[in-house]
């Protein structure tokens, strides 16, 4: 049989013939359709979904506490919940009590001795740096421009007070809807947990489950040792300030201020904690006192963070300086003074997960930028 010329091993190409089914396009369409309905249900509650992250994290923070009440004493967990809300408000209360008289305090001093001040300040800007200011004092008396400006400063502060009073009650009920679904979760955390891990299969329970207690000893772990260093450097402060002359009152306030802040607000805490404390010293009692509660705060920094931090943290919180830095200023940058505060139990879970699932190698190549030869390498 004779082939005609160009035909010898010549192959059609096969032809490919997909066939999409109308129930496919119909899958393909609802699912799409589904996930924009999700994302803007979870847009249109943003600050629903948000409020539910803060209470599963302060959940996270009360288990531990309610765990010891109820493996130790029998406890139900309603009932340890309960306890424990009971113990944070009263907390609250006691520090409104103590701040109101402290901030009336620090108002009568500034009143007397304002205009000490603004005439010391004028003295050395003259004195040292050749600014002329104009005059704030007048025998003894705010001059009038200074008062204008004081009247001024007030009408903006009092219009400021209104807003966050008209505010106020969305700020009470977020509050308020925060701390229910707190204790809800809290309370009935068992149940919570098994619902969630019935829908896994068993390999995936373990590894879910394990997440999870590694979340709450990183969470409790962060919270209640902040707490014990609050109280303290908060004590710290209060001898200290009571010690060099400022009055009981204002020093229990102040010492409530540098402690929380020092402590619970990472990074600049540590400086804004200390800053306020030591310029009031030295703007109501003098210069010597003033040094001597600066002193008091660089010592007390190094002890907490050479000797009381780390035998406080034991097994929690491991975390490198430079990752909880870090993570501190992407959580303020992302959710503010609430995602800075959040940032490094959530970074340090990150961090044990990360060293329990991913497969690690040992480091077989040196290098002459890795130290001392001989030592042995760290992989954290």
């Amino acid at each position: 049989m004779s082939q005609e010329p160009g035909e010898a091993g010549h192959h059609e190409p096969p032809v490919v013939r997909v066939e999409i089914g109308t129930q496919t396009i119909v899958k393909v369409i609802g699912f799409v359709l589904g996930t924009m309905a999700a994302l803007w249900l979870v847009s249109a509650a943003s600050g629903l979904v948000g409020m539910l992250v803060i209470s599963f994290f302060f959940s996270l923070a009360l288990q531990p506490g309610v765990q010891l009440l109820t493996s130790r004493y029998g406890w139900k967990r309603g009932a340890a919940t309960g306890v424990i809300y009971l113990g944070g408000l009263v907390f609250l209360v006691l520090m409104v009590a103590i701040m109101v008289p402290a901030v009336v305090e620090l108002a009568k001093v500034v009143g007397q001795k304002g205009a000490g001040w603004l005439t010391s300040v004028g003295d050395l800007l003259r004195d040292r740096f050749g600014i002329e200011l104009p005059a704030l004092v007048d025998g003894g008396e705010l001059s009038d421009e200074a008062a204008q400006a004081l009247k001024d400063w007030a009408a903006g502060a009092f219009g400021s007070i209104v807003g966050i009073a008209t505010s106020g009650l969305g700020m009470v009920f977020n509050l308020m809807t925060i701390a229910m679904f707190t204790f809800y979760l809290t309370a009935d955390f068992p149940r919570l947990r098994a619902v969630v891990l019935s829908h896994l299969p068993p390999e995936r329970q373990y590894q879910i489950g394990w997440a999870w207690d590694q979340a709450i000893i990183q969470t409790g772990g962060y919270f209640y040792s902040r707490l014990i260093l609050m109280l303290i450097n908060g004590t710290g402060f209060l001898f200290t300030m009571v010690a060099v002359g400022v009055p009981t009152a204002l020093a229990i306030a102040l010492a409530i201020f540098g402690g929380f802040v020092s402590v619970f607000i990472p990074a600049i805490g540590t400086y804004i904690g200390g800053a306020i404390p030591v310029l009031l010293t030295l703007a109501l009692q003098g210069l010597v006192p003033g040094l001597v509660v600066l002193g008091y705060v660089l010592v007390y920094q190094q002890i907490e963070n050479y000797w009381l931090s780390p035998r406080i943290s034991a097994n929690t919180m491991s975390l490198n300086g430079a990752v909880a830095f870090g993570s501190a200023l992407f959580g303020g940058a992302v959710a503010g003074p609430m995602g800075a505060f959040m940032a490094l139990p959530v970074a340090a879970l990150v961090t044990a997960l990360a060293s329990n699932f991913l497969r690690s190698h040992e480091i077989v190549y040196r290098s002459d930028y890795d130290g001392t030869p001989g030592e042995p390498l760290d992989a954290e």
